[in-house]
């Protein structure tokens, strides 16, 4: 059987789920994160990298700025080499620039930079589409993106939409537009990366299949790793065209590309999580032998 999102809701509210947040279970876990930590080589570097990778930030309805100044100030204590977003960093109605966000995203130390990508509801809080929390659709959402990009760039943040950039003699950073509502071009991201290393940023797993080409790895978000887990079944809902195929974790893209999906930060839908802890993943990057 499918699982829709309202059949699952539908049983979140009569069942043995609902009595879990009603406990504040679900509740408690939605706001504890931790820090994944992986190695891995990565073909092309001459030395070694440290990324993190924070996505799903959400900041605007379930998620405010102490949130993310928790996420900051853990993301600064490992010490990275540069600093990933995944995208989804707004989930509210922008018609004023989100300041709390910015002023803390603005305070990421990173030698390399920071940089990231838009997500599905980037776009809604453009005003590409409408919502209950999003309002009414605005004629005006590419120059809010386009102001929103420039707000970010004030804070220290780089958005990539189709584009990348060499920060390091070894290392190119691409980042694409979101899948659902942008046109994600995977060549124009990783155009110019030479023989460098390379690092993908795309905010919705399900774009993995149809890599036009390789990269040295692929870093997503947008699935949340279901956000709510049950025992012997995995996530009940996943975004995904795939199912649990990309839910979380390591997984594989076209071109045997190796990608990781990250179980994100923030909440969507409901402000519930189970057992299925928000992560900031750190990625220990080390030349590859031979």
């Amino acid at each position: 059987m499918t699982v829709t999102r309202r059949l699952f809701l539908r049983t979140l509210a009569g069942g043995s789920a609902a009595a879990l947040v009603a406990g504040g279970a679900g509740a408690a876990q939605a706001y504890r994160f931790g820090v994944t930590r992986h190695e891995r080589t990565l073909p092309g570097l001459r030395a070694p990298l440290r990324a993190a990778f924070l996505t799903d930030l959400h900041y605007g309805l379930f998620i405010g700025a102490g949130s993310v100044a928790a996420w900051v100030d853990a993301t600064n204590d490992l010490r990275p080499d540069v600093v990933l977003l995944g995208g989804d960093q707004l989930d509210a109605r922008m018609d004023d620039l989100p300041g709390p966000l910015l002023r803390e995203l603005g305070r990421l130390r990173a030698p390399l930079g920071v940089l990231g990508v838009w997500g599905n509801h980037d776009y809604g809080s453009f005003g590409r589409y409408g919502g209950r929390h999003y309002g009414a659709p605005r004629a005006d959402w590419a120059a809010k993106r386009a102001e929103l990009t420039a707000a970010f760039a004030g804070a220290g943040v780089t958005i990539l939409r189709d584009e990348g950039r060499a920060v390091r003699d070894d290392l190119w950073v691409g980042g694409t537009d979101d899948l659902w509502f942008g046109k994600p071009d995977v060549t124009a991201a990783l155009e110019g990366a030479g023989n460098r290393a390379t690092l993908l940023v795309t905010h919705n797993p399900d774009l993995l299949p149809a890599l036009p080409r390789p990269a040295g790895l692929v870093l997503c978000g947008h699935t949340h790793g279901g956000q709510v887990r049950v025992p012997l079944w995995g996530a009940p809902m996943v975004p995904s065209a795939f199912g649990q195929r990309y839910a979380m974790g390591w997984v594989q893209g076209e071109h045997v590309t190796p990608a990781y999906v990250s179980r994100g930060l923030g909440l969507s839908g409901l402000p519930v999580r189970n057992l299925c802890e928000p992560e900031i993943t750190l990625l220990q990057l080390s030349p590859a032998l031979g």
